[in-house]
């Protein structure tokens, strides 16, 4: 085999599916927005959930808004790559969302809880792992409580979600500290563009 064919084959690379994890209040959502803009060639494979919209949110941008009835019955069809009950509500990655952005040829990128992302790593090993964690638990308390949509309970239920992702950070590739987001959003680029351009083996 000659140089030019060995080069044109290291080149051809299969479609990437990122897994964005971290816990609730870390900054996901905001880091992902900017993440689509400075990134050509990715996008969001927008989530099921069974949870009420927040005032911000828009139907099918931030989420796929829909009843736990019908989110049982996608779940029985085999629909989700992953589903999970986080903080009492259902949430799911659409498998179709998936196949259409990488047959369009475009990396797709999951921004799930990290349960979520951990079953998305046993299913599909080839998975870039990214885990977005804040710059403290503190910072993080602030961030909760900013937002206004969550009682006191809830607050204090996610503070101590966060502190159990945070101890499966080893079982991620990257790590990637949300505090500033235009900072966060070029590290998550810069790895993401590193995957891209990985040789692989044909074994791979």
């Amino acid at each position: 085999m000659n140089l030019s064919r060995k080069l044109r084959q290291s080149e051809k690379r299969r479609n990437l599916l990122v897994v964005l994890s971290g816990p609730s209040g870390v900054g996901k959502d905001t880091l992902l927005k900017r993440l689509i803009e400075v990134c050509p060639g990715t996008e969001r494979a927008v989530t099921y959930t069974t949870r009420d919209p927040r005032p911000d949110e828009v139907a099918g941008v931030d989420y796929n808004f829909v009843s736990i009835g019908e989110f049982r019955r996608m779940a029985e069809r085999g629909d989700f790559l992953e589903y999970a009950e986080v903080h009492g509500n259902l949430y799911g990655s659409s498998l179709q969302a998936i196949r259409e952005a990488h047959e369009k040829g475009l990396d797709v990128v999951l921004k799930i809880d990290v349960q979520g992302g951990l079953t998305v790593k046993q299913k599909v090993p080839e998975a870039v792992m990214i885990f977005v964690a804040p710059p403290s638990l503190e910072a993080l308390e602030l961030r909760l409580r900013a937002r206004h949509t969550d009682a006191e309970a809830d607050v204090t239920r996610r503070l101590l979600d966060a502190r159990r992702e945070i101890e499966q950070v080893p079982k991620y590739q990257y790590l990637v500290v949300n505090d500033e987001v235009e900072t966060a959003a070029d590290k998550v680029r810069a790895i993401i563009v590193a995957e891209r351009t990985r040789i692989t083996s044909d074994d791979d």
